[in-house]
């Protein structure tokens, strides 16, 4: 087999593939690329058994066949290489021979029948969103995911289809992100968790640009196709918890601020925070705003006043400095507002939008203040 192709072209592809590849692999295969050529087409496979990614590039090849091959020396070798046309010939023993302008390498290649097969695309329903869309909702919900593997429904996102429209939702106890898209059009009323590292994968991989992309799902599997990459991975098979009942109804309290003047704010006082909790309090009375961290254990302390607009009783009321900095970076425009109850019950983030394209709403849990 032998087949000639730009090395640049190949690089950019086999980035996008290999982010799929684990650090610590269960099967030595997993390490590889599965190279397989048909016609003037090359198709590169990499998978970490949960989830596969394949794309395709032209190149110029007289005949057909399968290998694999070892992914690391292989981006290493192309990254180090200037825009050239790179050949690749495969003997009968695994033998790749890789010849460029002024060089030859050789790496010894694997069965490709070891190389586990993908999924198969059988009884699924499919809808479509704009790859712009589904990197958004995968950027606004993505990093309120938790990590706790005793909770694995809330390791990844949460979609919600409905007939006109799709929510986003993710969790890790301590604060919700439910960001719903409008005007979608899907084929059913259903819903399904997506792990997080294909949404990561899918993130970095699609362009932010207004292309169809297609995901279709069955019951085990999600399929993503754009352009010239797919993406499937396995579901997790577990029931994600009831959102909507932690959700309060009547935040009465309400506190708007500039977003970004709070963040820097925020910033500032939370290096002083305990560097377990990241406390930072919200004193709020009037039109003044009081943010207040202390790390007992080494005697810092730190204090700032800001000028707000606040509708509401005084209030004193703590929350993760982490966690906020992380929500507001979703919302977008110059202003949002906190709503507030009382200093034991979850806050409620929004941005002054009138997109009704779209709705985004961010919940986070306060703490006791005592524990500072």
């Amino acid at each position: 087999m032998r087949f000639i192709v730009s090395s640049s072209a190949l690089l950019k592809q086999l980035q996008i593939a290999s982010g799929v590849i684990s650090a610590n692999t269960v099967l030595p295969i997993l390490e590889d690329f599965l190279f397989e050529i048909q016609g003037n087409k090359l198709t590169v496979l990499a998978s970490d058994l949960e989830t596969t990614v394949r794309v395709e590039l032209d190149v110029e090849a007289t005949d057909k066949g399968k290998i694999c091959i070892p992914a690391k020396i292989l981006t290493d070798t192309l990254k180090n290489l200037p825009e050239q046309p790179v050949t690749f010939s495969i003997d009968g023993n695994l033998g790749i021979e890789i010849t460029t302008d002024n060089g030859k390498y050789k790496i010894t290649g694997e069965n490709p029948d070891s190389f586990p097969k993908e999924p198969v695309q059988d009884n699924s329903s499919s809808f479509e969103l704009t790859s712009s869309q589904l990197i958004k909702a995968i950027a606004k919900t993505l990093f309120a995911t938790s990590t706790d593997e005793l909770r694995p429904a809330m390791n990844g996102v949460f979609f919600e289809l409905e007939k006109k429209s799709i929510q986003f939702v993710a969790t890790d106890a301590h604060r919700l992100v439910c960001y719903k898209l409008n005007q979608v059009k899907t084929p059913e009323k259903a819903s399904f968790v997506v792990p997080r590292k294909p949404l990561q994968l899918l993130k970095s991989a699609l362009p932010d640009s207004e292309d169809s992309v297609t995901l279709s799902y069955s019951d085990s599997h999600l399929f993503v196709k754009h352009d010239n990459v797919q993406l499937s991975c396995r579901l997790i098979d577990a029931r994600f918890p009831d959102y909507k009942v932690v959700i309060p109804q009547d935040n009465p309290y309400v506190l708007t601020l500039n977003k970004h003047d709070f963040i820097s704010a925020l910033k500032r006082v939370s290096i002083y925070s305990n560097k377990t909790t990241h406390q930072v309090v919200l004193n709020i009375s009037g039109s003044e705003l009081h943010l207040t961290a202390q790390d007992p254990d080494f005697s810092f302390e730190g204090d700032e006043r800001m000028s707000c607009q606040y509708n509401g009783a005084d209030m004193q009321i703590g929350f993760n400095a982490r966690f906020l900095i992380e929500m507001l970076g979703a919302v977008e425009g110059e202003e949002f507002s906190l709503e507030l109850s009382t200093p034991t019950r979850a806050g409620i983030i929004s941005e002054t939008s009138e997109d009704k394209k779209e709705e985004l709403l961010l919940l986070i849990m306060p703490l006791m203040i005592n524990n500072i």
